[in-house]
């Protein structure tokens, strides 16, 4: 059951209709997404880089890269360490080819889903150092890892950290937070207290995109060859579900474009295998066809395999990766199911359904399906969702959340209970000790504030308008709305006492 709200956001629709050259229904339907000044309304109809906003912005951005191209100029060793999903791949590509293509001296890793876990540790650490690496720059991870990254200073390794996840906190007195960030040479992530960037919802590949771009104007390159990584910052947007507004969505909008004549061989050879026209790729090809195949690697056998892919340069070896990625993402799509299956028995039998908050413990579940099992059961039960299972070392763990409920701020509640935990508002990871999993049910559900009502999902209606209204002039002016995701969901509209007289 969904609770309907028709939106009534006020505003002059004729006037911005006319202004802006569009039906003041599509007026109505900007506002109602929470743009309102003619600024915003033009940079949300407008494509191009005069959106984008200057990587010097960011905080720790001057000093990281002029730290980096010294250390280009010193021919001294760089590796990149990513992530194993969709953002960590692509922020890997996008630093990789940018970084040697000003001459340094780099290679990459992508930690083992299974036998690393999540972000940098310090096996890979270890690793660089026995394979001689100077300077370590992480991206997608990075900002919560404490320890690791003292263990790295400790060995007298450089290291900068590139992330967009938030910031760990201490909870002080009257409700202060003292952030707890790591003992890098350098933090670049707009969620820190000092980053005056203007847009904090970036995705780790955009903030990886950014250093390149900074790196490209210290070394006075022409930045036509940043905005050919535009199609793979888009891509990771998209596939990380960051919020399409502000300077997301004009990036969305210039990488889909750039899609279309994009050099990437890897990523043509992967539109090929699933059928779908270049020229007509939108978010949610991306989202729901392009994504899940680089992410299929990192969930069954390594991210490696889409990394290789995105860098490759021979159509035939291309053309067999992208085939292998496809074949995994079709049995990830079987075991996903089944996983499914497992989690909605648990929860009935178990009777777990009368929980605000879902924890839910599979013992056999592949622990890289966990997050997409999560969504699915969120989908169904429409609560915050904790799906949980044996790992190497320990139970991991990943969580989906909803509306009303700050899945990193109320697991930082109760972070005494986990070994290691990480996320944002809408998504979290974490690993706990078994014997914990019946006192973090307990706790997170005991600490709640959610009522019955935040339960209920919320159906937004943009417009309550009569069938009459509906035109093929309207219907055509629609697609200046896209690319719709999360956070530029596509309209909805309503009308009462409608029958069908034909079909």
């Amino acid at each position: 059951m969904k609770k309907w709200y028709i939106l009534a956001k006020k505003a002059d629709f004729n006037q911005i209709g006319e202004e802006f050259r569009v039906d003041p229904v599509i007026a109505r339907l900007i506002r109602n997404r929470n743009v309102i000044s003619r600024d915003e309304i033009q940079e949300y109809l407008g494509c191009g880089e005069k959106y984008l906003h200057s990587p010097a912005l960011m905080y720790g951005m001057e000093e990281g890269t002029r730290l980096l191209s010294a250390k280009i100029k010193q021919h001294s060793r760089i590796r990149i360490i990513g992530d194993y999903d969709i953002d960590g791949i692509c922020a890997t590509f996008i630093l990789f080819k940018s970084i040697s293509n000003l001459g340094g001296e780099v290679d990459y890793d992508i930690p083992d889903r299974i036998l690393d876990g999540y972000g940098i540790n310090e096996n890979l650490i270890k690793k660089a150092y026995d394979d001689g690496i100077d300077t370590i720059i992480t991206c997608d991870n990075g900002i919560s890892a404490i320890e690791q990254i003292k263990y790295a200073k400790s060995l007298g390794m450089t290291v900068i950290v590139t992330d967009h996840h938030e910031v760990p906190y201490e909870e002080l007195e009257l409700g202060q937070r003292k952030e707890i960030l790591p003992p890098a040479d350098v933090v670049i992530n707009p969620h820190q207290k000092k980053c005056q960037y203007p847009f904090k919802g970036l995705c780790g590949a955009v903030v990886a995109y950014k250093f390149a771009w900074h790196m490209y104007v210290l070394h006075n390159r022409n930045l036509k060859d940043i905005y050919e990584l535009i199609d793979i910052a888009a891509i990771a947007t998209i596939g990380d579900v960051m919020e399409l507004k502000g300077e997301n969505r004009n990036i969305v909008k210039m990488g889909l474009q750039k899609i279309k004549t994009t050099n990437n061989i890897g990523l043509k050879t992967l539109i090929e295998v699933n059928g779908l026209d270049a020229n007509d790729i939108n978010a949610f090809d991306i989202g729901f066809v392009i994504g899940p195949c680089i992410n299929a690697g990192g969930r069954l056998d390594t991210a490696k395999k889409a990394l290789r892919l995105l860098l490759s340069e021979d159509y035939s070896s291309a053309r067999c990766m992208a085939n292998e990625l496809f074949d995994l993402n079709s049995k990830r799509k079987d075991m996903t199911l089944e996983g499914v299956e497992a989690a909605e028995k648990i929860i009935e039998e178990q009777g777990l359904y009368k929980d605000k908050i879902l924890v839910v413990y599979i013992p056999d579940c592949h622990e890289s399906l966990l997050g997409i099992i999560a969504g699915r059961i969120r989908e169904k039960y429409y609560k915050p969702v904790f799906i949980l299972s044996d790992g190497e070392d320990a139970v991991k763990g990943s969580a989906r959340s909803i509306e009303g409920y700050h899945m990193f701020d109320e697991m930082n509640k109760v972070k005494d209970l986990f070994i290691k935990f990480g996320g944002h508002a809408m998504a979290a990871g974490l690993s706990i000790e078994k014997d914990k999993i019946p006192e973090m049910r307990k706790q997170l559900n005991d600490n709640t504030s959610l009522s019955e009502s935040d339960l209920i999902e919320k159906l937004y209606i943009d417009v309550a308008m009569p069938i009459s209204y509906v035109t093929e002039g309207l219907i055509e002016q629609l697609k200046v709305l896209e690319p719709f995701g999360n956070g530029n969901t596509k309209p909805v509209f309503a009308q009462k006492d409608v029958y069908i007289l034909e079909a």
